[in-house]
């Protein structure tokens, strides 16, 4: 016998093919960390939790699941870093994701086109401009933009999202640079070490997951590299970056921007106050956004849609 709890906001369309799935299915879409807890241990007849890490901020972690073992969670993501999966690995509980379903994610750009987004408004500094406007300062002189033909960005991580970015970017006339040492560039320059990459980039954008590898692979040493003062785009995970290493990276001229739209620690209450990047988003050139990324509409029909077929099997 199944019963879902689902913690994550619906549309419509996939909150009515929740109900049909299990007319008993729990819906609480803005649960906090505690009242989960707390529900999970009053109804233990739960077999499935249904979550999206871009809605909660808080882990699915020892404490909250310590009365959900041999059962099932079901993340609408490709991501896994809201869920403690080495606690979920001896605690028998399954975890269904998105990150291998290569039918429906090779469709989904979303998040590469926000890291585009990203970009554009960095090297055009749109935001920035218009902060000013604003507060009543119409002056086209104060900043002086890029010309985004003719730049080279480098693209770390060739996978999935690295492929929609080097789409986008050769349609505007940029020149492209990869390094991923798991995947053989073809269409272009392959950099042998991240540093060289970060040495000729104009752009910097990342596309990984977080590793043991790739943790912290953005810091003031391979910042360090830099000879063309670039920004830094980020839509992987928080984690990727050294968020303390990036501010010293600006104070020390090795970059001009970043772009985020994860911060690391974002799962935790007290997020706002750990995050480096945010606490100096006025002193620097720095665009943060809630992660975003897989959030188009679009996107996000087919994303639910497809997890919700999970639990039909």
């Amino acid at each position: 016998m199944k019963r879902i709890l689902c913690i994550t906001p619906l549309l419509k369309e996939i909150e009515y093919i929740l109900f049909q799935i299990d007319k008993t299915a729990i819906y609480e879409p803005t649960i906090t960390k505690s009242k989960l807890i707390s529900l999970l241990k009053r109804n233990v007849d739960i077999t499935h939790i249904f979550c999206n890490p871009n809605e909660q901020n808080y882990m699915l972690d020892e404490e909250v699941l310590k009365n959900f073992h041999d059962k099932i969670i079901n993340t609408c993501s490709t991501g896994t870093n809201h869920i403690d999966k080495e606690y979920c690995k001896n605690n028998n509980i399954t975890i269904w994701s998105l990150t291998k379903d290569y039918e429906l994610i090779k469709n989904l750009p979303s998040t590469a086109e926000v890291a585009f987004g990203l970009m554009l408004d960095l090297l055009k500094n749109i935001t920035k401009t218009q902060s000013f406007v604003k507060h009543g300062i119409w002056d086209s002189k104060r900043f002086m933009n890029r010309q985004i033909e003719g730049l080279t960005v480098g693209i770390v991580g060739y996978g999935r999202l690295g492929h929609f970015f080097e789409k986008f970017a050769r349609g505007f006339g940029m020149n492209v640079i990869v390094y991923d040492p798991y995947k053989i560039y073809y269409n272009g320059y392959q950099c042998n070490t991240l540093e060289e990459l970060i040495k000729l980039s104009d752009v910097i954008t990342l596309h990984v997951h977080v590793t043991d590898e790739t943790r912290y692979m953005i810091n003031i040493q391979s910042l360090s590299s830099s000879m063309k003062n670039p920004i830094v785009i980020n839509t992987s995970r928080g984690e990727i970056v050294n968020e303390n290493d990036i501010i010293d990276a600006f104070e020390a001229g090795f970059i001009s921007g970043y772009g985020a739209d994860v911060i690391e620690d974002e799962f935790k209450d007290d997020w706002y106050d750990v995050s480096q990047i945010i606490n100096n988003m006025n002193k620097h050139n720095i665009i943060v956004t809630p992660h975003i990324g897989g959030g188009s509409k679009e996107g996000t029909l087919r994303a639910f849609k497809w997890a919700m077929d999970k639990f039909k099997n």
